[in-house]
């Protein structure tokens, strides 16, 4: 698949299974999101990244993925110094920056881009299908994981769907202005694409009833977890307590 880029390659990562990496994305995430003491975004974003060395990740792939995460952050940068209540810093011309807000923007920004680290050296390097049946085994809802699994399957359909629909009116002569007819047909091109997409998924659920789908995929050789597995698993929750215990001490 397009966006499968980090999911094939033979890693320490790559072979543990989907689950424990599910398991250990989720504790070592939440410890970060929700941590309060300042040491523990750093040291998240040093886990994440000597997680994604051990992935053998491409790290100018990884760099073009954070340049993207960073941009959503930057508009942060340009509201939280500005509105955040707070001493004063410094001034830029008539706009005063607040120092909580600069910190605030500080920590959501390393926060963020530990997390997309983790993310990419723990989950990227499975396949979708493999994180859906994952959460599946996780006792996760049944239909969610469906949903994700013909989601991910789907999407690139529905987008191929709606590159047709402009190719052909690209044909007839159509340029997007700012003109009520540009938005006129986009609309157009839009319900088109939700409207074919609809009568293929009826398409693609009768296809799947006739071969006796039952609601649920069956692989035909399911993972075991075995002991590195576990060990690996140990090692991050053994981390995640240690971030943990910076919270109970004391700053100053």
């Amino acid at each position: 698949m397009i966006f499968e880029l980090f999911s094939s390659g033979s890693s320490l990562l790559h072979r543990r299974d989907v689950r424990i990496k599910i398991v250990s994305a989720a504790l070592l995430i939440l410890v970060i999101a929700l941590s309060h003491a300042s040491v523990i975004p750093p040291a998240g974003l040093l886990l994440g990244l000597a997680l994604v060395l051990a992935a053998r990740l491409p790290l100018s792939s990884v760099a073009k993925r954070l340049l993207i995460v960073n941009g959503f952050v930057l508009f942060l940068w340009l509201s939280l110094p500005l509105t955040y209540p707070g001493e004063t810093v410094f001034s830029i011309g008539p706009l005063p920056l607040s120092g909580p807000g600069i910190a605030l923007a500080k920590t959501i920004t390393i926060k963020a881009n530990s997390i997309v680290l983790l993310l990419m050296a723990l989950l990227a390097t499975s396949t979708v299908a493999d994180i859906g049946y994952g959460l599946e085994q996780l006792r996760l809802p049944h239909k969610l994981c469906l949903l994700l699994l013909f989601s991910y399957r789907y999407i690139f359909v529905i987008h191929q769907e709606y590159q047709r629909l402009a190719r052909a009116a690209r044909l007839r002569c159509f340029e997007p202005k700012t003109s009520m007819h540009t938005y006129r047909t986009f609309g157009y091109l839009l319900g088109m694409t939700l409207l074919k997409s609809w009568h293929r998924a009826e398409r693609v659920r009768q296809a799947m009833l006739l071969r006796g789908f039952q609601g649920r995929f069956y692989r035909i050789a399911p993972a075991a977890i075995n002991r590195g597995d576990l060990l690996f698993l140990g090692v991050m929750v053994a981390l995640s307590l240690l971030l943990m215990t910076f919270e109970t001490i004391p700053v100053g």
